[in-house]
C-alpha cells in the first residue's frame, strides 16, 4: 500500500466520505505514479474543505465557533447599558481591610526577595538577569494589586445612600472622599510604570554585575515612590476607620431621632430610654456626631439615635454638626422626639428654641412627632427671659411657650424621674406606629432635596 504509506496522517483525516475511503484502499495497489495522477485534485478539493473543530465540553461535542460566541461577552452601546445599582445602606460596614503604606511596602519587598530565577539557565549572567527581572516584576505586582483592590472595594459616592452620602460629605469634608481615592489610583499607576520600565532595563543588563545594579535601582526607585506619594494610602486608612466607626442604620426598623438645641438634655434621655452611651456634659456642641442606641419593647427592637443640636440660623450658616442631624431627618424614617430646655441652663434663649422649634415642625410636619420639656424640676414660677431678646414682637403663643413649652408635650426631669413613664410609653405608642408605616410602605421620602441644598452651601 504504497500510497496508504505515502499519505500523512492529516491527508487521511480529509478524506470525507466513504467512497473516498473505499477508493483510496482500492488504489492503494496501483503504481505510484497513477495514484499520485488520480489523488493530486481529491487533495487540492479536500485543503479547500472547511472543517469545524469541536471540542469537549461538559461530556459533549460543541463547535469552537459556538463556545466563542457564548463566552465573549459582546460590548454594548453606553445607551443599551444597564444603569449603575444604588448602594443599600451599610456600605461602610463592606469597606476593606487598608494596610499601612510601610507595612504595604514592607510585605511585598519581602514577597518579591523569595522569588528565584528560572531553573535551567546555565549562564550567570542570563540566569541574574532573570532573577532581577522576576523579582521586580512580582515587587511591582505586590503593590500594585492591593491598590487595586482597594480601588475597587471602596463604594463610589454618587452610587451610594443619600444618608450615607450625606455623612461622608459632612464629616471628611466635600471631596476629600473622592480626591485620596484619585492619589491612590494615582500611585498605583505610577508603581505599575516604573516596575515595568526597571524590569525591562534588568531583562537587558549585559552582565551579572548590572543585572544587580538595575534590580537595586528598580527597588530604590520604587521605594521613593511610595515615600512621595504612599501617603495616599494612610489617609485611605483613615478614611476607612472612620467611615466604618459609623453607627449602622437600619431603614426597616423604626427610629426615634431626639432633636433640640445643643445642651438641652437630648443625651441624658438618649441614656434612659435606650442602650446607647452617649457623652453627657454641661457644654454646646457635646454630641459629636451620629449616635445609635437601642430600645426593646414588648420584644421588638427599635432604633434612638442622639444628634447635633441646632440653633437659630439659616441652613447656608449652619456647621456640619447641624447638617448631620437635618442628614437623618430627611433621609431616614424616623419619628421626632423634640427636645425643649426652658430653664434658660441650655444656653440657647426659650425664645429662639421656639422659633427653631417652628421651622423643624414645618419641614417634618409629616412626621410623627413628641414634645419633651427636660429639666422640669429647675423650672420656677416665672419664665426666663434673656436680657438680650426683644420682647415687643412677642405674640401670645411664644409667652405661653415660655412658660409651658409646646402644647400636649410632656414634662421630664432625669435628675427626679418625673413624667420619665409617661415618656416611655408615649414613645412606645409612636414607635409601634411607625413600625406599621414602614410595613405600609408610607416611609419618609428619601430624596434629600433639603439637605443638599445645605450641603453645597
Amino acid at each position: 500500500m504504497k500510497l496508504a504509506s505515502s499519505l500523512v496522517p492529516h491527508q487521511w483525516r480529509l478524506l470525507t466520505s466513504p467512497q473516498d475511503c473505499l477508493q483510496a484502499f482500492i488504489f492503494s495497489t496501483a503504481n505510484t505514479t497513477k495514484s499520485r495522477t488520480y489523488w493530486s485534485p481529491t487533495l487540492r478539493q479536500c485543503r479547500n474543505l472547511q472543517t469545524a473543530v469541536s471540542p469537549i465540553v461538559s461530556s459533549s461535542y460543541l463547535p469552537t465557533s459556538y463556545i466563542t460566541q457564548k463566552q465573549i461577552e459582546i460590548p454594548t452601546s453606553p445607551e443599551k447599558q444597564a444603569p449603575p445599582v444604588q448602594e443599600g445602606l451599610g456600605a461602610f460596614q463592606k469597606l476593606p481591610m487598608v494596610m499601612p503604606s510601610i507595612d504595604l511596602y514592607c510585605s511585598a519587598l519581602r514577597k518579591s526577595k523569595r522569588v528565584q530565577p528560572t531553573k535551567g539557565i546555565a549562564n550567570i549572567a542570563k540566569r541574574e538577569r532573570n532573577r532581577g527581572a522576576k523579582q521586580l516584576d512580582a515587587f511591582m505586582k505586590e503593590l500594585a494589586l492591593p491598590l487595586k483592590g482597594y480601588m475597587e472595594s471602596f463604594p463610589r459616592k454618587r452610587l451610594l445612600h443619600p444618608y450615607e452620602r450625606s455623612l461622608i460629605e459632612l464629616t471628611l469634608g466635600e471631596g476629600k472622599y473622592e480626591e485620596v481615592l484619585g492619589k491612590v489610583d494615582v500611585l498605583r499607576k505610577k508603581v505599575l510604570s516604573v516596575g515595568k520600565e526597571h524590569a525591562s532595563l534588568c531583562a537587558k543588563a549585559l552582565s551579572k554585575k548590572e543585572a544587580e545594579e538595575r534590580l537595586s535601582e528598580g527597588v530604590e526607585k520604587l521605594e521613593l515612590v511610595f515615600q512621595q506619594q504612599g501617603r495616599a494610602v494612610d489617609d485611605l486608612l483613615s478614611i476607612a476607620k472612620v467611615l466604618r466607626a459609623m453607627p449602622v442604620v437600619d431603614l426597616e426598623m423604626p427610629t426615634l431621632c431626639l432633636v433640640g438645641a445643643p445642651n438641652v438634655g437630648k443625651s441624658s434621655l438618649v441614656r434612659i430610654l435606650s442602650t446607647g452611651k452617649p457623652e453627657i456634659c454641661n457644654y454646646p456642641f457635646t454630641t459629636r456626631g451620629i449616635l445609635m442606641g437601642h430600645i426593646v419593647l414588648n420584644y421588638q427592637r427599635f432604633q434612638v439615635t442622639d444628634t447635633p443640636g441646632l440653633l437659630r440660623r439659616c441652613d447656608e450658616d449652619r456647621n456640619n454638626l447641624e447638617k448631620l442631624t437635618l442628614a437623618v431627618l430627611t433621609h431616614l424614617p424616623t419619628a421626632v422626639l423634640y427636645v425643649h430646655d426652658l430653664t434658660g441652663e441650655c444656653g440657647t434663649s426659650p425664645s429662639d428654641q421656639f422659633r427653631i422649634y417652628k421651622e423643624m415642625k414645618e419641614r417634618f410636619k409629616d412626621y410623627l412627632w413628641i414634645d419633651a420639656v427636660s429639666k422640669c424640676d429647675l423650672l420656677g414660677g416665672s419664665p426666663v427671659i434673656y436680657a438680650k431678646e426683644d420682647r415687643s414682637s412677642d405674640d401670645e403663643e411664644i409667652i405661653k411657650y415660655r412658660e409651658t413649652g409646646p402644647d400636649e408635650s410632656i414634662h421630664v426631669s432625669v435628675k427626679t424621674e418625673q413624667g420619665l413613664n409617661e415618656l416611655k410609653s408615649k414613645v412606645k405608642e409612636v414607635l409601634s406606629n411607625e413600625m406599621e408605616k414602614i410595613k405600609s410602605g408610607d416611609k419618609v421620602d428619601q430624596s434629600g432635596e433639603e439637605v443638599d441644598q445645605s450641603v453645597g452651601s
